[in-house]
């Protein structure tokens, strides 16, 4: 087994190589500038984390101190318009201090280009692996195009663009053929080119099984994610500029990630020969196709589950989900309106108050707006409120309540209802109660994952309704657990 340093382990690649690194029995080291960003990934106690800038020397000589493996997995393209430069410095340092610890190879990712004139984000991919090359360490280059799993920057591009708008005035360049690969797949590469012995550098594309031009990309993924697929309407006069203006506005990817990104899409990005097929075999099961990669992607098979799309699922097992250590617009869109109210009732008392909600005793605020979607409900075909609940008092896992679905329940502590009604999207309603003192603390979400455009309509238009509501519905159970409290009841 290897000693090996990765950079870039707060990044997306870098996140979820570290683990499969370790699953592989190596031993791992990390730079980064703050420790503690990598303070809630699940792997942080199993690698020694080193501080530091890797564009100083000390540091990268700290990094490289003693390993066989170095990892180049950081590229600064959303640190502004010097990015070039940056990761010019970096590698640099990197190079020199490789070859002064003697490490056996670098690996590093870069991406998949064609000949010629390339954008300012490819050019400085292609020199960054031109300078770890002459550091006279052996280098792996691996060339990937576009990587899909939940938290890349050009699946959330797709991702975004396609849940949002129905219709995509686009570049010309969204014919342009492209050959994206699963997160799985690239890091199935990644990993294994640690147990490499090379004598000398190696460039080698890597990608998925098929060839698809963006417009394709955005269409399939619209079915996968059970949408409509968009119009896409190529528009000659669409600039890489103003396109990158475009998808800044109708995305939350940052400007200054948006532009180098859409500059690199001028091209035609295709694998051009397999000889990375001589140094490391496909996986044993084949490269995943694009279309079973966006369903990782989306993790359909755990869609109910709320935990998977904001915590961070265990990157050994499903790599295309999001890690804690993710940028904020990685993942599926979560719009949620969360409240919270302490009381001096005990937790055993509030409980009880949650319960007990729905059937008879409603939901503690504006009756006559639940009963009313209620019948909206019904009338588009849904369950309404009328499958009441099965007791009045307690719950079981799997619980009908009116129509809510009882998804989660640790007695005493939280209870989560998904919805079952018609609507734009999927909606859940949460509480969890902990002790505060000689009282306790309720906190309710509400949490609605959108289904494109009219599922974000659909929020918006019901903000208004839900301030009040949820508001009133936070107060009133605490209130009504207070009371039980004087009165004796609730309490244990």
């Amino acid at each position: 087994m290897a000693h090996i340093a990765v950079t870039g382990a707060t990044g997306y690649i870098g996140g979820r190589l570290v683990p499969q690194l370790l699953k592989a029995g190596h031993t791992v080291r990390v730079l980064t500038r703050r420790a503690e960003s990598l303070r809630d990934v699940p792997w942080r106690d199993d690698v020694e984390v080193l501080e530091g800038s890797l564009d100083e020397l000390e540091s990268a000589q700290a990094l490289c101190q003693d390993v066989h493996v170095v990892y180049f997995l950081v590229h600064s393209m959303s640190g502004g318009r010097d990015f070039a430069a940056t990761d010019k410095r970096c590698a640099e340092a990197v190079g020199q201090a490789a070859a002064e610890s003697g490490v056996r190879s670098i690996v590093y990712l870069s991406g998949l280009h064609p000949e010629g004139q390339l954008s300012p984000h490819l050019q400085s991919r292609v020199e960054v692996g031109e300078i770890l090359e002459a550091s006279a360490v052996p280098t792996l280059t691996l060339q990937a195009g576009l990587v899909i799993g939940s938290g890349s920057a050009s699946f959330e591009m797709i991702r975004h663009l396609t849940d949002v708008l129905p219709a995509m005035p686009s570049p010309q360049w969204v014919l342009n053929r492209v050959q994206p690969i699963a997160v799985r797949d690239a890091l199935h590469y990644l990993a294994h080119a640690a147990e490499l012995r090379l004598s000398e550098s190696r460039r080698c594309d890597i990608g998925g099984p098929n060839v698809h031009t963006y417009a394709q990309l955005m269409k399939l993924y619209a079915r996968s994610a059970g949408l409509r697929e968009p119009a896409v309407i190529p528009l000659p006069v669409l600039t890489p500029w103003l396109a990158a203006q475009w998808v800044n506005l109708v995305t939350p990817i940052p400007r200054s990630l948006a532009i180098p990104l859409v500059q690199s899409l001028q091209h035609d990005c295709v694998v051009k020969e397999r000889g990375i097929d001589e140094l490391i075999p496909p996986p044993e099961d084949g490269l995943t196709d694009y279309e079973t990669a966006v369903e990782l992607a989306l993790d359909k098979m755990s869609a109910d589950r709320v935990e998977t799309t904001w915590a961070g699922a265990h990157p050994l097992e499903v790599p295309s989900e999001p890690l804690p250590s993710d940028p904020d617009w990685a993942g599926r869109t979560v719009l949620m309106d969360q409240r919270e109210a302490s009381t001096t009732a005990s937790p055993e008392a509030v409980f009880s108050v949650v319960e007990g909600i729905g059937g008879e005793k409603g939901y503690f605020s504006l009756s006559k707006a639940w009963r009313l979607r209620g019948v909206a409900d019904k009338l588009v075909g849904g369950v309404g409120l009328g499958r009441g609940r099965r007791s009045k008092e307690v719950l079981q896992l799997g619980d009908a309540v009116d129509w809510w679905r009882v998804e989660s329940l640790e007695p005493g502590r939280l209870l989560r209802l998904r919805a079952e009604m018609k609507m734009p999207g999927q909606a859940w309603l949460e509480f969890s109660v902990s002790p505060d003192g000689d009282g306790a603390v309720l906190a309710q979400r509400a949490i609605f994952f959108p289904s494109g455009l009219g599922g974000r309509a659909y929020w918006l238009a019901l903000a208004p309704f839900h301030a009040v509501i949820f508001r009133k519905m936070v107060a009133r159970l605490t209130a009504e657990a207070e009371s039980r409290r004087r009165t004796g009841q609730g309490e244990t």
